[in-house]
């Protein structure tokens, strides 16, 4: 047996002999366990479950002894964030901004460039007046020059270690949780800022970009056969190389200037021969720019998964690049036939995509930038407010700390004198306890009322989740953090003890009982001594008495031995109290709507008073029903009443079935395609109407008479019909039945009709054979009908959520035959998948309305809607085959993402995707399926472009698992 159980079987040990009357204020602290001896700590290494007296493992390990003074508080200190001497200043990380913040400390550095942006004409004259900062106003650049000033000048100059540039990156327009290509950045960027700064006046400042990052090449292509050379001049901003393959940077180099040869199909066409001829074509180093970006372009496509793959190679780089072998001179030397000299310092990096160099000249370099002053008084201001949260920060961790020393004696001091031995005691919450000993939460005031009993005291099941302390304890407790009620001895409630003592003993002599009741059940009820008592009740009264002497025992209640005092959720516990309350008690069973004795004599039996007696002293609350009452009054003028109605539905029913015999068999039905040649005129009536009457005939007792038929549900607002002759024969055939002219006379003769609607035909015309015309009456209603096929078409192109199939060609043929589908089903498919579709049969809300007014009325959007939910939906359901994947999509989801889905299905890239619906090709990517015409349960064609390369064999890729969105949308790309 569990120890808790243990502890509980010996609290209540005593209720085995003593009666409830004879409950002493002994047996009431035996229940509520002030007996246990207290634990000691030491020997006791965690708290007890149920020992209220157990006051060790309560959160106080962290208080005795000696503590860090850094324990008190949570705050770092301050001066952790101040820049260190001579050292650089960090930026932020977002998110994924590593790639922007990289670029950031690049540009920084360069100080012909930092210089130039510091000479940018600024806004921040408004913000500055007077030569003072507006205090009560925060600088917010403008335009990316300024954010570039400011970030420029915090990096140079600010106290903190680190700052944030969030303000560039949303002026960008940038998605902090998105990780981009820091190449296509570092180009669009560069474009941005050239183009901002060509406005600019002072030509320092206008050409900076070009003067620092631009250099020269030619295109060379030169003949083999008169030798003939051609060159096309470009600039570039930083060189693409190509590293597969390679181990040195060096290499990278020669393979991106090596000469190419133009021969085969590939000939270049000279001016000089006038024809093609086989040549060679290079690239020209003319000049280097100042500072030199070199990309290396770790980044290659794979067309089988459309996604990017990093190249992991190791590259060999030194810190000094020796590119004088590389550039073309006006009168060649040496150096360009001798080799790239090795330069100090070699290092090697498998990660590294982009190598920054700087031209060495003979000149000293200029290593001070002067901040203007408008920009230095900003930056001043940022480092008073710095300075000021170092000196909250500060004064935050003293409080902290002075808080945590007063508490740390206060805790010494009283969990010594917790324990309450002989003296009086009080007892207290468990979890308000811990809060106490939890120095991450401030103590709040003690709340006892959650273990209170019914009679507001102390409840004996609640005594797991308290603890009992020392009356001194507990007025030190009161007087520093208030709340109640207190509950000293006096709080044991003995009403909740005797209670407690009477179930318990209940359920020791349970099984006794059982045995003397089943015998007083055999013997035969004589006179009006009798009870009636439900045969369900007498089947379980065993098991409902333990059920409930269990609730009353409180065996039940979730809290019971917990540690921390949990209790059930309040939704939870609402539920089951409603599930207990829907529940029949016992001997309700018995009882009738109306309280009172049911008039079903099968439902109950008589007991005689002894077994009655016995019965109740387990439910003193049952309902009791002496042989001699007499059933519910009520009851019997209402069974008297439902025979009569019953006897009427089967005589309507019998008169109805035998008068429209065919219609209830559903033979010998007329049919519009093959209309019957004895009759010229068929009736129409709503197909709901036809179940429901034939639910009726079969099963009177069990359902109402159908007193209408309600044509209305197959007429517009206008009183027109909304079908055609040949929807009527076909999609539509399943909303109408038909009826023969004689059905319809009885039809009317027993039901109430508020529209007739049938269709004549007509022979038109002399000659010989003539034209046969259908007509209706009411006629068709076209604006209507137009309507209603609009609104259909409009359903399917505003789905969300829908199927849609996909299925692949190969060599122009499908995978399976389309001819025989149901030789294609594959074995996988669940019975769901399988069968079609049946009709919605929800019941017209307006089938039984009487006939309205057939005044002609404007349709508005509220009636339309309003009808179409009378129209039972069609099935679409595809059946689907193999080779076909079925995809959730929505109708405004574009062409692209779709192919994307489409690429996880079938590992076909969205560029080798050819898509068709219905013969229509499908390649606006930026369309959305809706106006494309995909509707759910649509089949698209995917045919399957070749990739013509593999990269899928190499050692070194590592897939980049999304695919990518680049920076479109923002700022780089001008929106």
């Amino acid at each position: 047996m569990a120890p808790r159980l243990q502890l509980e079987k010996a609290a209540w040990r005593w209720a085995e002999t003593v009666r409830p009357e004879e409950v002493s204020q002994e047996h009431i602290e035996t229940a509520y366990r002030i007996w246990l001896e207290p634990c000691i700590r030491g020997v006791c290494r965690r708290n007890c479950k149920g020992n209220p007296n157990c006051l060790v493992g309560i959160g106080e390990h962290i208080w005795l002894g000696e503590i860090d003074e850094n324990s008190f508080h949570n705050i770092d200190d301050p001066n952790c964030e101040r820049r260190k001497k001579n050292s650089f200043v960090g930026l932020t990380n977002l998110g994924a901004t590593c790639y922007v913040n990289t670029f950031l400390q690049v540009w920084f550095l360069n100080l012909e460039l930092r210089q130039a942006l510091y000479l940018c004409p600024s806004t921040c004259s408004d913000y500055v007046m007077g030569g003072s900062i507006q205090e009560e106003k925060d600088y917010e650049p403008q335009t990316i020059c300024e954010h570039l000033q400011y970030l420029f000048a915090l990096l140079q100059n600010s106290n903190r270690r680190y700052i944030d540039p969030s303000g560039f990156v949303k002026a960008l327009g940038l998605d902090t949780g998105q990780q981009q290509d820091a190449q296509e950045f570092s180009k669009l960027f560069m474009s941005l800022l050239e183009d901002t700064l060509s406005k600019q006046k002072n030509p320092d400042v206008r050409n900076i970009v070009q003067q620092q990052f631009c250099g020269e090449y030619a295109y060379v292509t030169v003949c083999n056969q008169c030798g003939r050379e051609s060159k096309l001049l470009s600039k570039f901003y930083e060189l693409e190389l190509n590293i597969q393959g390679h181990k040195q940077l060096t290499d990278c180099i020669s393979e991106f200037l090596k000469e190419e040869k133009l021969e085969g199909d590939n000939r270049y066409f000279c001016e000089n021969c006038q024809s093609k001829q086989n040549a060679t074509r290079k690239i020209r180093l003319l000049s280097l720019p100042c500072t030199l970006n070199l990309q290396l372009m770790r980044f290659v496509f794979d067309r089988q998964t459309g996604h990017k793959k990093k190249l992991n190679t190791y590259i060999g780089f030194s810190e000094i690049l020796d590119m004088e072998p590389y550039v073309e001179h006006k009168e060649p030397s040496k150096s360009q036939t001798r080799k790239p000299k090795c330069g100090k310092g070699t290092h090697c990096s498998r990660n590294a995509y982009m190598l920054v160099y700087r031209l060495q000249t003979q000149e000293k370099p200029n290593t001070i930038v002067q901040v203007p002053a408008f920009l230095q008084e900003l930056v001043d201001r940022d480092n008073s407010k710095f300075e000021e949260w170092c000196i909250e920060m500060a004064e935050m961790r003293k409080q902290s700390v002075d808080k945590g020393k007063a508490k740390h004696e206060e805790v010494k001091e009283l969990y010594q004198r917790l324990p309450a031995g002989a003296e009086p005691y009080e007892f207290v919450s468990l979890e308000w306890l811990q809060k106490w000993l939890d120095e991450s939460t401030p103590t709040k005031p003690i709340d006892n009322h959650a273990c209170l009993c019914s009679h507001d005291k102390l409840h004996p099941d609640k005594i797991s989740i308290m603890k009992r302390i020392s009356e001194y304890a507990a007025d030190i407790f009161y007087s520093r953090y208030g709340g109640g009620p207190r509950l000293t001895v006096k709080a044991l409630c003995k009403e909740c003890v005797v209670e407690r003592c009477r179930v318990l003993r209940l359920k020791n002599q349970l099984n006794e009982d059982y045995k003397t009741v089943n015998n007083l059940l055999k013997a035969t009820v004589k006179g009006n001594d009798g009870f009636w008592v439900g045969k369900s009740s007498l089947r379980s009264w065993r098991q409902l008495a333990l059920e409930q002497l269990d609730e009353q025992d409180g065996d039940v209640d979730q809290s019971n031995g917990k540690m921390n005092g949990n209790t059930l959720n309040k939704e939870e516990s609402k539920e089951e109290r409603k599930e207990e309350e829907e529940e029949l008690n016992f001997n309700e069973d018995i009882l009738c709507p109306h309280g009172e004795l049911c008039i079903s004599e099968n439902e109950r039996r008589l007991v005689s008073k002894d077994a009655w007696n016995k019965l109740q002293q387990y439910f003193p609350k049952a309902p009791e029903f002496p042989s001699y009452r007499e059933c519910c009054s009520q009851c019997k003028i209402l069974e008297r009443e439902g025979e009569e109605n019953e006897a009427l539905h089967k005589m309507i029913a019998n008169e109805q079935k035998t008068s429209l015999p065919n219609l209830f068999q559903d033979k010998n039905r007329p049919c519009l395609s093959n209309w019957p040649e004895d009759t010229d005129v068929l009736y129409i009536v709503s197909q709901f109407f036809v179940e429901e009457w034939r639910k009726f005939v079969r099963k009177p007792t069990r359902c109402s008479p159908v007193s209408s038929v309600g044509n209305s549900a197959l007429l517009c607002p206008h009183g027109g019909l909304m079908f055609t002759f040949a929807s009527m024969t076909k999609e539509d055939s399943k909303l109408i039945a038909l009826i023969w002219p004689g059905e319809w006379q009885m039809i009317q003769k027993l039901f109430v009709v508020d529209h007739v609607i049938k269709i004549t035909r007509t022979e038109v015309g002399d000659v010989n054979p003539s034209e046969t015309q259908y007509i209706s009456e009411p006629k068709l209603c076209p604006e209507c009908r137009e309507g209603l096929l609009c609104q259909q078409q409009r359903d399917l192109r505003e789905y969300t959520q829908a199927t849609i199939y996909v299925h692949k060609v190969v060599d122009n043929k499908k995978v399976m035959k389309d001819s025989v589908p149901e030789l294609n089903v594959s074995s996988s498919e669940t019975e769901e998948d399988k069968e079609e579709a049946k009709p919605d049969g929800e019941k017209d809300p307006d089938f039984n309305q009487s006939n309205g007014g057939t005044k002609r009325q404007k349709i508005t959007h509220q009636n339309y809607i309003a009808y179409q939910k009378q129209v039972i939906r069609r099935s679409m359901r595809h059946r689907k085959v193999r080779g076909e994947k079925a995809l959730l999509v929505s109708a405004n989801q574009t062409l692209k993402e779709l192919k994307i889905q489409i690429m996880h299905a079938f590992s076909v890239a969205p560029f080798d995707q050819n898509l068709s619906i219905d013969g229509k090709i499908l390649s606006d990517d930026c369309a959305t399926l809706g106006t494309l015409g995909v509707i759910p349960e649509s089949v698209i064609l995917l045919k399957a472009d070749e990739p013509i390369a593999d990269y899928a064999a190499m050692d070194d890729v590592m897939q980049v698992c999304m695919p990518e969105e680049g920076f479109k949308g923002t700022g780089l790309l001008g929106h």
